[in-house]
C-alpha cells in the first residue's frame, strides 16, 4: 500500500492553491513541490538550503545544453505569491521553482507527489481544488492564512483520505 502523507498533502494544496490564483498548471505543480521541499527543510531547521545572502544564480550542475543554462540563468529571479516568496526561472515561456540549483518540474511533483496516488491523483486533485476554492483569495495569497487555514487543520484527514484512495 502506498502511503500518502504530509509532504504529498502539502504539495497537492500548494499546487490547487498556485493554479487558482492564476498559475499554469506545470508552474502550479512546481509551486506546491517547491514548497512542500521548502516547510519540509524548515521543519529540520535547513539544513541543506544556505541562507538568503548566500544564495546566487543556481549552477545547474549536470548536462544541460549551454542554450538552456543561459536561459535559466538570465531568468532567475525571486517571485512571489502573494507574500510568501520564492526563486525561479523562466523555461521556454514556464515559470519554475528552484530551491539551491534544483529546479521543481512536472516531471519531480509525478515522481514524488502524483506516484504516491497509483492512478488516483485526478482525484485528490480535484478535492483540492474545492477545498481550496472555498477561501477568499487574500487566505490563498497569505503564507501564515493558507498554512493555519487551508493546510493545518485538513492536512491528516486528507492523508488519511488519500491514502485510502490509493489503495483502491
Amino acid at each position: 500500500m502506498s502511503v500518502v502523507g504530509r509532504f504529498q498533502v502539502m504539495a497537492t494544496l500548494q499546487a490547487a492553491r498556485a493554479f487558482l490564483l492564476g498559475f499554469s498548471l506545470e508552474s502550479a505543480k512546481s509551486w506546491g513541490l517547491n514548497r512542500a521541499i521548502f516547510y519540509a527543510a524548515a521543519k529540520r531547521g535547513f539544513k541543506k538550503i544556505p541562507p538568503l545572502e548566500k544564495i546566487t544564480v543556481p549552477t545547474l550542475k549536470g548536462k544541460i545544453e549551454p542554450a538552456l543554462r543561459e536561459q535559466i540563468v538570465k531568468s532567475f529571479k525571486p517571485y512571489t505569491l502573494g507574500d510568501e516568496m520564492a526563486y525561479s526561472v523562466e523555461i521556454n515561456g514556464v515559470t519554475y521553482f528552484l530551491i539551491g540549483d534544483r529546479v521543481q518540474t512536472p516531471e519531480d511533483f509525478a515522481r514524488q507527489i502524483e506516484s504516491r496516488f497509483r492512478g488516483k491523483f485526478d482525484q485528490a486533485w480535484k478535492q483540492a481544488l474545492e477545498h481550496c476554492r472555498k477561501y477568499d483569495q487574500a487566505i490563498l495569497k497569505s503564507q501564515r492564512y493558507f498554512y493555519e487555514m487551508v493546510y493545518k487543520p485538513f492536512r491528516d484527514k486528507f492523508a488519511q483520505e488519500w491514502t485510502t484512495l490509493s489503495s483502491h
